[in-house]
């Protein structure tokens, strides 16, 4: 009986003892070197990182999270009043219902007050706050973009630890990094896992183009880390910490985080020009599946497959064709959806980039020039307009709507919440073309009409999925 005692404990102690001993030599080797630093344009098939050179030791994680953690804040959305808590009794004794309040994270994009996080994070804001180092900042928000699910922020502050810039194109899987943010309202909580896989798509995204090439990683992620800094083990940002994969609302063991690359293009674009600059192919792809690939003979499940081409648009007249197998861009080889769409967010409207493709298994390199989302090749400038009373948001249709609709102008609602369409019965997506016969073009003009209208209302547009309509309402 004593003997198999010991035994139950000896084991168990000697395969610890084994356990440390190989965390010792793997972590604490002597012939450890750091690990050179890369470009930010170095493609990630171009890296040649080793195991051997990653030079890990206990006091990797201890400097990345000290050089990471003081550029990572905690933000406060106030959205609205709670009123699900409220109850007869609170009246009677004088309290009020409360507002609501959600937090997440962000990270210092600049030293004067520019901050990186989640279009989710700050969603129905009324007024938001930034917490940085025990100290309160008012936050203004200067842009998001629900396509890639990211915003920016600005607080009035100065000499801000900003964070230092990696570049997630030359991350590579199995790579160690680190999750910083403010999980169930802990501030500064750090957690650590490997890449575990990129440019995953798990169809989250809202907004017209979804933007998804998310780096998974099973560094423990929770809410509140949204919004949050995902660094190598040298302290660089290479992700911004978005979304979990669970049943339960907690970590499970997937983590999602938007590439650094992909962040830093949608924030400087909302920082200059107020819009994401979206560079547009004209061609709209799907991924290749086994059953595609049988079905067009091909020997690999690599690539996009062309399924419409706009009309007069870029690809048109670089000569792309319906059923074209899309291969690489650039320097980047396209492997999927995924790595297609990651890959065109670098470029702007205008720029000319060689596109790969092969028909009828022959090869073929054009020269594309990407367009803007009106088909020009300048910096875009889409007018709107905002209202509290129509519940809201009106922009024009740009030149992909107008293709895909059959339309040659319209207004399109963008966003919405309660208020004067959504109790109409109107959604995100509808295109507004006539409203009493005249012609809806201009949303700055739409928009206040229908805020003072009264009277017989005959609106005629097109439904999110092309069905026209036409509905009349007596408006007071």
């Amino acid at each position: 009986m004593l003997h198999s005692k010991i035994e139950s404990i000896g084991i168990p102690f000697l395969a610890g003892l084994a356990g440390a001993a190989l965390w010792t030599a793997l972590f604490s080797s002597p012939e450890s070197s750091s690990l050179p630093s890369i470009g930010r344009n170095v493609p990630a098939q171009f890296s040649t990182i080793s195991s051997s050179s990653l030079g890990l030791s206990t006091e990797s994680f201890v400097e990345a999270s000290q050089s990471s953690t003081g550029s990572v804040v905690f933000i406060k959305n106030f959205s609205g009043t709670d009123y699900r808590r409220y109850s007869m009794f609170d009246y009677f004794f004088g309290t009020t219902p409360s507002q609501r309040v959600s937090t997440g994270s962000g990270v210092i994009f600049t030293k004067d007050g520019y901050i990186l996080t989640n279009a989710h994070v700050i969603d129905g804001a009324e007024t938001l706050e930034v917490v940085h180092q025990k100290q309160t900042y008012k936050a203004k928000l200067v842009g998001t973009d629900k396509n890639t699910d990211i915003a920016v922020l600005k607080i009035e502050a100065k000499n801000l630890p900003e964070i230092k810039l990696g570049s997630s194109r030359a991350l590579q899987i199995g790579e160690w990094v680190l999750a910083v943010g403010n999980p169930f309202n802990l501030t500064s909580t750090v957690t650590a896992g490997i890449v575990s896989a990129k440019e995953r798509q798990i169809n989250i995204l809202g907004g017209d183009f979804p933007l998804e090439s998310f780096i998974q990683t099973d560094a423990p992620i929770n809410p509140g880390n949204s919004g949050g800094a995902l660094v190598n083990v040298r302290g660089e940002l290479v992700g911004i910490n978005t979304a979990i994969l669970s049943r339960t609302g907690s970590y499970t063991g997937y983590g999602f985080a938007v590439p650094v690359d992909v962040a830093v293009k949608v924030a400087n674009d909302l920082i200059q020009h107020g819009e994401v600059q979206k560079a547009i192919p004209g061609v709209e792809v799907t991924e290749i599946t086994p059953e595609l690939a049988k079905e067009m003979s091909l020997n690999s499940l690599d690539g996009v497959v062309v399924t419409r081409v706009l009309k007069s648009g870029a690809a048109e007249k670089a000569g792309l064709q319906t059923d074209d197998l899309i291969t690489q861009i650039g320097d980047w080889k396209i492997t999927g959806k995924g790595s297609f769409e990651e890959a065109l967010s670098y470029y702007y409207p205008g720029d000319q980039v060689n596109i790969s493709y092969q028909r009828d298994g022959k090869s073929t390199t054009s020269l594309l020039t990407l367009q803007n989302l009106e088909g020009g090749t300048g910096i875009s400038k889409r007018e709107f307009y905002s209202s509290e009373v129509l519940g809201a948001r009106l922009e024009s249709i740009n030149a992909i709507d107008k293709d895909r609709l059959k339309l040659t102008y319209g207004v399109k609602i963008t966003s919405l919440t309660n208020g004067y369409l959504s109790n109409l019965g109107f959604r995100e997506g509808f295109v507004i073309t006539h409203i009493n016969e005249m012609p809806a073009k201009d949303p700055k003009a739409l928009g206040p009409y229908l805020e003072k209208f009264s009277g017989r209302l005959v609106l005629e547009g097109v439904s999110p999925n092309g069905q026209p309509f036409t509905q009349s309402y007596q408006v007071r």
